[in-house]
This record gives C-alpha cells, structure tokens and sequence, in this order.
C-alpha cells in the first residue's frame, strides 16, 4: 500500500481528522439551530393564532354594530 494516491490521501485525511478533534467549538451545532428554529416557529405560529383569534374576534363585534348580516346589504327583518 506505497500508492502515492493513497499516502496522500492517508496524509490529508488524518491531518483533516486531527484538525477536527483539537479544534475550539466556535457557534452552535446544527442541533442547537434546530432546537432554536423550532422554538421560533413555535412562537411565531402561536402568534399567529392569537392574532387570528382577536381579528375574527373584532370582526364579529364590528358585524353585530352594523346590524349583523355579515355586509350582504339585506337588513335583517
């Protein structure tokens, strides 16, 4: 096994290998991102349902102002 093609590439990868275990951890795993995307997206869908809920909320307020025929133009008899 004295293929120059594989004692390069023995070289590379064990000096890659080497390089990746002494390294400083530097910013998150991609564990890490998933756990705080899916937190966000968390927040942001329950967000968005409360901010649904208040709409539809108002609006079902502002059609019982107007006479509650839901903008049909008929009033109610």
């Amino acid at each position: 096994m004295n293929h120059p093609w594989i004692v390069y590439l023995t070289a590379y990868l064990s000096s890659r290998v080497h390089r990746a275990r002494t390294a400083p951890t530097r910013g998150a795993s991609a564990v890490e991102w998933v756990i705080i995307t899916a937190i966000i997206a968390g927040v942001a869908l329950g967000l968005a349902t409360l901010i649904k809920t208040l709409v539809e909320q108002q609006q079902g307020e502002i059609e019982q102002s107007f006479g509650g025929d839901g903008g049909n133009g008929n009033p109610e008899p």
